[in-house]
C-alpha cells in the first residue's frame, strides 16, 4: 500500500516514523493561524507585531491552498494504525482520514512568491512556522528539506529566506541546509523596541539549463 494509491485528499508523505506532511486544506486555516500568532511574540519570526485573525488571513490562504505553485503544507503526528492496516483500501484511507481530522497541526510551511511579477515565477519565498510546543526537535529541519525536496516539481528554481539577522537559530538552519546570503538589508524593520536588519538568502534547487519538465 503506498501513498500514491490513495484518494487526492487523503494524501500523506511520511517525514520519519513520527511525522507526516500534506497539503493543508480549508479547514486547517484555525490552526494555522494559532502557529502563527505564537510566533509574534518572540519577535524573530515574523514582522507583524499584533495577532491576526481567520478572516484576515483567510483570502491569503484559499490562494495558497488553491494554487497549483504555492502550497501551504502542514504537519501532524503519523497515524500508527497505517501501519498495522490492512490491505483493503478503503480501510486505510478511513485510517488516513480520521488522523488528518483529528491529529493536531504542530508545523506549517509555505511557498509564496518571491515578488508579483510574472518572471520571478521560478522563484519564490519559504516560510515555516512551529508549533511552540515542538521547537527543538528538529521538525523544522525535516520539514524544510521536504519542501526543498518538491520544489523542483513546482517550477521553482531558487528558494529564498528571509531571516531577521538576529535570529540565529533560523540562519544557522538554513545555513546547514546550504543557503548562502544573497543580500542583506540593514535597519529595515520597526520591531516596537528595537530596529532589526534582514538577511535574505537563498539556495539554487535547479542548476542553470536544467529542465524540470
Amino acid at each position: 500500500m503506498t501513498a500514491t494509491s490513495l484518494p487526492a485528499l487523503a494524501l500523506s508523505y511520511r517525514l520519519n516514523d513520527v511525522w507526516s506532511v500534506q497539503h493543508a486544506r480549508a479547514e486547517d486555516l484555525p490552526e494555522v493561524v494559532a502557529i502563527y500568532n505564537q510566533s509574534i511574540a518572540g519577535k524573530q519570526a515574523t514582522a507583524q507585531l499584533t495577532a491576526v485573525t481567520c478572516e484576515e488571513r483567510a483570502a491569503w490562504f484559499a490562494e495558497h491552498i488553491n494554487s497549483p505553485t504555492r502550497p501551504i503544507y502542514v504537519v501532524r503526528a503519523r497515524a500508527q494504525s497505517m501501519e498495522q492496516a490492512s490491505e483493503d483500501v478503503a480501510q486505510t484511507v478511513q485510517a488516513v482520514q480520521t488522523n488528518q481530522k483529528t491529529a493536531p497541526i504542530v508545523a506549517w510551511g509555505s511557498f509564496s512568491d518571491l515578488y508579483a511579477r510574472m518572471a520571478y515565477h521560478i522563484s519564490t519565498e519559504i516560510s515555516i512556522y512551529l508549533h511552540q510546543d515542538y521547537q527543538a526537535k528538529g521538525l523544522g529541519s525535516l520539514l524544510t528539506r521536504w519542501m526543498l525536496m518538491q520544489a523542483p516539481s513546482l517550477g521553482i528554481h531558487n528558494v529564498v529566506a528571509l531571516i531577521f539577522a538576529h535570529n540565529q537559530p533560523s540562519l544557522g538552519l538554513f545555513g546547514k541546509l546550504g543557503f548562502e546570503q544573497w543580500g542583506y538589508m540593514p535597519k529595515v524593520c520597526d520591531m516596537d523596541g528595537f530596529i532589526a536588519d534582514v538577511v535574505m538568502l537563498g539556495k539554487a534547487v535547479i542548476s542553470e539549463g536544467t529542465s524540470n519538465k
